[in-house]
């Protein structure tokens, strides 16, 4: 079997300017009555710059730097999720993505039917899904609400469903971004034991965050991005040093 990777090679990835460029009826209309100055042109947000890493079975990478760096940006693309501007990223191995928990929720369904979309979205075929359901529920704990639709549920319990449903699908490769919050206090516990456990199950891990602490703890090589610029990578403690160096130089 071949060996679980992610090769990127120079890689760029930029914004468009025209997205955030489009003017408001609103704005054009106090623009041309003159009652406010015209919006500032804004260029294309270079968010990745050449950025070239290979990462191999075994390796437990974080993502560190200051916000805005690319860190987030930088798993996307590797999930597959943003088009490249330049240079290519090769990904061997079954990719598990625990990022922006609430996409693929239809919020007129019922939690049991975004089960089912939610799955599919990740790419799991409709009998693996049936499968996990029950234990998915049971995680979950939402008891009767798991057939009421979701437009009902609170906040938290959208995510603890989106946790549990994320946490069943199977994978290689594990992009985690930052450990989010999934309900209360006893929720939490659960649901952090259980990323440890995908973490432990995981052949690459991929893990961004701003908690130097959890980036020692948990990894063996760390890379540090700045304005899109792989600026260091190596080992933990040499590369956190350095980067918190830098943070409080800037500050």
């Amino acid at each position: 079997m071949e060996e679980s990777a992610i090769i990127m090679e120079n890689v760029f990835l930029s914004y468009p300017a025209a997205i955030y460029n489009k003017k408001t009826l609103k704005q054009a209309v106090f623009e041309a009555m003159r009652l406010q100055k015209p919006a500032k042109k804004l260029d294309d947000i270079q968010a990745l710059r050449g950025v070239s890493l290979e990462i191999h079975e075994g390796e437990r990478v974080g993502i560190i730097g200051h916000n805005g760096a690319g860190k987030s940006t930088l798993l996307k693309a590797i999930a597959g999720l943003y088009p490249l501007t330049g240079g290519s990223i090769t990904v061997r191995g079954e990719v598990r993505s625990l990022f922006d928990l609430a996409v693929g929720f239809e919020f007129e369904a019922t939690g049991r039917e975004n089960i089912m979309y939610r799955g599919l979205l990740l790419g799991e075929t409709p009998r693996s899904i049936r499968r996990k359901t029950e234990e998915i529920i049971e995680f979950a704990e939402l008891g009767d609400f798991i057939d009421y639709p979701i437009k009902s549920y609170s906040s938290g319990m959208i995510v603890r469903l989106a946790f549990a449903i994320s946490t069943m699908i199977g994978g290689d490769i594990l992009l985690l971004d930052e450990v989010f919050g999934a309900g209360d206090a006893r929720f939490m516990k659960k649901a952090k034991a259980r990323i440890k456990e995908l973490i432990e199950e995981s052949k690459i891990l991929v893990f961004v965050s701003h908690d130097f602490a959890t980036v020692r703890e948990i990894c063996n090589r760390v890379v540090w991005l700045d304005k899109g610029v792989v600026r260091m990578d190596g080992d933990p403690v040499s590369v956190i040093d350095q980067c918190w160096l830098d943070m409080t130089t800037r500050n």
